[in-house]
């Protein structure tokens, strides 16, 4: 194993100027890092946060999509469909939680009925042949909670749900261990852009690189006017969603999409790999790019269409309510672009599809490269990865009884409510890239983030973060 590198506190390094500098360590900026690290180059990853993940990566509808709606011929569209197999495939090799549960875009009403079978006509131009029309028999079948009045719907089989948390820490791991240099709390302030080298002015100092890649979500626009551009604005669309109790984990088979509008896939209900139930998300265009809270108005409008598609649904425990924000610039396509004078690519506007298409994101953007001057060179294997099982599908390890008594530290529980054991905190906090706070360690491990959300253990792993620096 390369020696790691990962600081958040002190000043950066010095030395030779790096070769690659990535702003963003979200899921598409650690899917780039991990791919770069596969390259003989000295690469960095900087992220304004104190962790991996930590924006629009952690609060998304973790959805895995097939890419059928997405418009045709589009970048996103390719992108999207090369980075499902890819990401499957990453998944089951790597042990992120993944359950293919398929979709139903349900259609309540006359309109929405006649407009299922351009949405299927769209699917079989984007490459995605198993979609079919189901009637409203046939969907009451596979749905027997749904609501009353549903007149049809278009099965997409292929649609599943994965962990939106273990998939950017996978590849930051992979990337740090194979050399990649990852700075938290590292925010990009200026740019000053040099004949040869980029100096870039961040909050823990200078930091040299000679070629850029902007894969900052919310901020990538911004940083985009650093180097001199003026091409796309983000504008944040907040998500607001409901977490349903695991209890009514029964009511849902599929991913119950409605008919997509402009504004998005609008509100949906979607199994968690984690055995909950989402309700969300609103999409509201705001000018904060920090409003992550969540709104009276926003939980009303998603009860009142979550009564709709589940009624019963409605009737279940709620364990936590979250809101997340999309980075939408007006346009229906990613805002990928090199600009070779300045050895520099902008990775702007991946909206929601962004955890889907991060692994061929990452392989277009390498390739973008050799456009902007510089040849990465060959390719190698990767060291091989494995996560730990998150997902209720697995067998996690309070009901392993062979690695219970390898270990009692597995058998011993400490956050009760998602059933999480010592040997799991244990591992988080001696990890490659240990949790830096109570959230981080949430993301790692699910601790804190069931029935009573840390009343019980909330304290105790405060306890263990403090002391682990």
């Amino acid at each position: 194993m390369t020696h790691t590198v990962t600081t958040a506190r002190d000043p950066l390094p010095g030395g030779a100027p790096y070769d690659v500098t990535v702003i963003g360590a979200g899921v598409v900026g650690t899917a780039i890092a991990r791919e770069l690290a596969r390259h003989p180059l000295r690469t960095a990853l900087v992220e304004a946060s104190d962790d991996i993940g930590d924006g629009t990566s952690k609060a998304n509808t973790a959805i895995l999509h097939t890419g059928f709606d997405a418009v045709p011929a589009s970048l996103e569209a390719r992108l999207v469909r090369e980075g499902q197999h890819k990401l499957s495939a990453y998944a089951a090799a790597t042990g992120i939680p993944l359950e293919r549960v398929g979709a139903l875009l349900v259609a309540w009403d006359a309109e929405q009925l006649a407009a299922l079978p351009a949405l299927l006509a769209k699917a079989e131009a984007n490459g995605y042949h198993e979609a079919r029309l189901l009637d409203a028999h046939t969907v009451a079948e596979r749905e027997p909670h749904l609501g009353p009045g549903a007149l049809g719907a278009l099965e997409v089989p292929g649609e599943s749900v994965i962990c939106p948390w273990t998939t950017p820490l996978a590849f930051a791991t992979q990337a740090v261990r194979a050399g990649v240099h990852l700075h938290l709390d590292c925010p990009v302030r200026a740019i000053d852009p040099g004949a040869t080298v980029h100096t870039l002015t961040t909050g823990r100092g200078p930091l040299r690189t000679r070629f850029l890649i902007n894969a900052a979500g919310l901020y990538a626009d911004e940083i985009d006017r650093m180097l001199g551009h003026d091409v796309f604005t983000v504008t944040p669309r907040r998500g607001q969603l409901i977490v349903f109790d695991e209890l009514a984990r029964g009511l849902v088979r599929h991913i119950l999409l409605p008919v997509p509008t402009a504004a998005g896939k609008g509100v949906l209900v979607a199994p968690t790999v984690f055995g909950n139930v989402l309700l969300g998300p609103t999409a509201e265009e705001l000018d904060d790019r920090t409003a992550t809270e969540s709104t009276r108005e926003g939980i009303a409008l998603l009860r009142e269409k979550g009564r709709r598609i589940l009624p019963r649904l409605l009737d279940e425990e709620v364990t936590a309510v979250y809101a997340g924000l999309r980075a939408a610039t007006g346009q229906e396509d990613y805002r990928i672009q090199e600009y070779p004078g300045l050895r520099y690519i902008a990775v702007g506007g991946i909206r929601s599809t962004g955890l889907t298409a991060s692994m061929a994101i990452a392989d277009h953007v390498t390739a973008l490269l050799a456009r902007t001057g510089l040849d990465p060179g060959n390719p190698a294997e990767l060291e091989p990865l494995t996560m730990p099982g998150l997902g209720e599908a697995s067998r996690r390890p309070y009901l392993n009884a062979e690695l219970i008594a390898r270990d009692p530290a597995y058998g011993t529980v400490v956050c009760h409510c998602e059933r999480v054991t010592a040997g799991e905190i244990r591992d988080a906090t001696t990890s490659t890239l240990p949790p830096r706070s109570v959230a981080g360690l949430a993301r790692r491990t699910r601790a804190g983030n069931g029935r009573c959300q840390g009343f019980h253990c909330g304290a105790g792993l405060r306890a263990l973060i403090e002391g682990n620096p």
